[in-house]
């Protein structure tokens, strides 16, 4: 969904991710209308004002279209044990279709070993081994949530992607890389950057040459609105709370002079995103009818 921008940042239209988030929670109602029962979302929680905000929100919506949740908040010092044992629980629960766990996850447990014991029929966050293989192929069965919103955003402009220089900048597993994968799909030309790419002093060049750029570091203001190239578009995945104030990745008002299309932050990938846990949801529900 576009916004223009108000006159003090001409430039660049905002990709509001509130007003696209609407759009597709009006076609997952239409979709769960025809399912023959209500799917039910498991959420892990932990003890942080981040994950209890973020659980709020899922719950929120899936409440609104009608999805049921179970919802599990655990203590920041809970064992690998206890998560394991939880998750290995509702794996086994038919009337559970779905499992989140939130990140980032305590220290003490692996969020790897996390990701890979989820049973990858339940996984709504698209984050299980077996995901991300198939995706290497293009033929994963759910998503990454975050990627499929980014995407998302980024088809909203109604902008081609072919052959157009896509970079990525930051590898995680739930976002830069799965992003990397459906940006080469869309026949972009994709370059991912990571901590390797800034230690070589070589970031700035990268960003500079981007047709469209998404970045996910979690560092406030990181990438400087100056290197954007003019009329690119600029997904900006990063929540940094900076005085009380929730900053992106990017340096927003400097790059709206030369973004042609940007996300804000709040209120742009945020809002997809959660969304897609919820679609997602959906597909796991069909996969588990499916296979019953």
């Amino acid at each position: 969904m576009l916004v223009e921008t108000p006159t003090t940042l001409p430039m660049s239209t905002l990709l509001d991710g509130k007003a696209l988030a609407e759009q597709i929670k009006q076609q997952l109602q239409r979709e769960l209308h025809t399912l023959p029962k209500q799917p039910t979302l498991g959420i892990v929680s932990f003890d942080a004002p981040a994950s209890s905000v973020y659980c709020r929100a899922q719950c929120l919506q899936a409440n609104a279209l009608g999805i049921r949740t179970r919802v599990e908040q655990l203590p920041l010092n809970v064992t690998p044990q206890r998560v394991e044992q939880l998750i290995q629980a509702w794996n086994a629960d038919a009337a559970v279709h779905g499992i989140f766990v939130h990140q980032p996850m305590p220290p003490q447990i692996d969020a790897q070993r996390v990701s890979s014991i989820i049973n990858p029929d339940k996984d709504v966050e698209g984050i299980h081994p077996q995901h991300s293989a198939r995706r290497f192929f293009a033929r994963a069965r759910i998503g990454s949530c975050t990627a499929l919103a980014v995407m998302a955003l980024i088809e909203s402009t109604g902008e081609p992607l072919e052959g157009k220089e896509a970079v990525v900048v930051g590898h995680s597993d739930i976002v830069g890389r799965p992003v990397g994968m459906l940006l080469l799909d869309a026949l972009a030309t994709t370059t991912i950057c990571h901590v390797g790419t800034d230690r070589a002093k070589r970031l700035e060049e990268h960003v500079r040459r981007a047709d469209v750029l998404v970045v996910a570091v979690g560092k406030p203001q990181f990438v400087k609105g100056e290197w954007i190239k003019q009329g690119a578009i600029v997904i900006d995945v990063g929540i940094n709370v900076v005085g009380g104030h929730v900053k992106g990745d990017v340096e927003f008002e400097a790059a709206t002079a030369r973004a042609k299309y940007i996300t804000p932050v709040p209120g742009g990938v945020g809002p997809v995103t959660v969304m897609m846990v919820m679609k997602n949801t959906i597909e796991a529900f069909k996969l588990q009818q499916r296979s019953a």
